[in-house]
């Protein structure tokens, strides 16, 4: 065998590597560390030619250490990244149906129209005032650590409830409210705020945030702008922009699980 012979696994294993880090790399540039991603990828071009072709015995067992203590601090430093990154996988449409068949199904939740409309309603009455909102729905993966950022309400979802808490002179207001299980489980919450760049810029800080838990979790964000009085929806890392109130209606529908 000549000594650049390739087979066909050499090549899947080379194309494999290739698409990793591209992935990383795009996760890196979404979360403002391209740099230190370059830094990394600069520090393992050295290392493997070090200790591979020139064969320097001590400078190379010197960077394996490094190499081996550095994985872990690379977890520490990357693990809201690390974390996307598996939520992501897991939450692909292909990965969720090669799962379905080796998962016991579960009763399927299905929308219900007295806590869909209050929901609706309110944001429709909110848009014609221009009251900003912020509406995150939980769905499957919990939202406790988003929770005790906020005030516990434990209430009914209520239209004047809803409205109350997002009255412009209420200490809530600014904050996001939670909707779990048909309740309005908190309000005046804090959200993680997503940094992609491909956001439009007329977009202000509730839609980044309602962006940002879309990306984190399977939740589903509703936005209500105070400029414009717009409706959003954000679910699964992309916006619904200027919705009205039958595809608002429509959304929560297919998409809540209330």
């Amino acid at each position: 065998m000549g000594l650049f012979e390739f087979s066909v696994k050499d090549i899947i294993d080379i194309v494999l590597v290739a698409l990793m880090l591209y992935y990383a790399y795009r996760l890196m540039k979404e979360s403002r560390s391209l740099n230190v991603f370059v830094g990394i990828m600069v520090f393992v071009l050295v290392w493997l030619f070090v200790s591979r072709m020139l064969e320097m015995r001590l400078l190379g067992s010197i960077m394996d250490k490094l190499v081996s203590v550095g994985m872990i601090g690379l977890i520490v430093l990357f693990q809201e990244e690390i974390r996307k990154f598996f939520y992501n996988l897991g939450a692909h449409q292909k990965v969720r149906k090669v799962m379905k068949f080796f998962m016991p199904r579960g009763r399927e939740r299905t929308a219900d129209k007295e806590s869909i409309m209050p929901i609706v309603m309110s944001c429709m009455s909110m848009s014609r005032n221009r009251v900003g909102a912020l509406i995150v729905i939980e769905r499957s993966i919990p939202l406790d650590d988003i929770v005790d950022t906020g005030d516990i309400i434990d209430a009914r979802i209520n239209q004047r409830l809803i409205e109350n808490i997002f009255f412009k002179n209420s200490p809530l207001h600014d904050g996001a409210m939670i909707l779990s299980k048909k309740r309005i489980k908190a309000a005046g919450c804090i959200l993680p705020v997503s940094h992609n760049q491909d956001i439009p810029k007329h977009l202000g800080l509730r839609h980044r945030a309602a962006m940002g838990i879309s990306q984190e979790s399977d939740a589903m964000a509703i936005v209500v702008s105070e400029e414009t009085g717009r409706i959003s929806v954000a679910i699964r890392g992309n916006f619904q922009l200027r919705l009205s109130a039958e595809e608002l209606e429509r959304v929560l529908t297919e998409e809540a699980g209330l």
